[in-house]
């Protein structure tokens, strides 16, 4: 998606576990171009899988 400010934005369809939650994991981020979006889901991603497997 992009914002009526020019951001975009992203949703993750399928919610993360408790525990990714729990360690800070978003499911809607954003970011100021589509390469800085891309960074901040993988981050979302690997924050989610870390907590995964702690």
């Amino acid at each position: 998606m992009t914002s009526d400010r020019g951001r975009f934005w992203a949703t993750r369809e399928r919610p993360f576990s408790p525990a990714a939650e729990a360690a800070g994991a978003a499911r809607t981020v954003d970011g100021d171009d589509l390469t800085e979006l891309c960074r901040v889901i993988a981050e979302q991603e690997s924050l989610a899988d870390i907590a995964s497997a702690g």
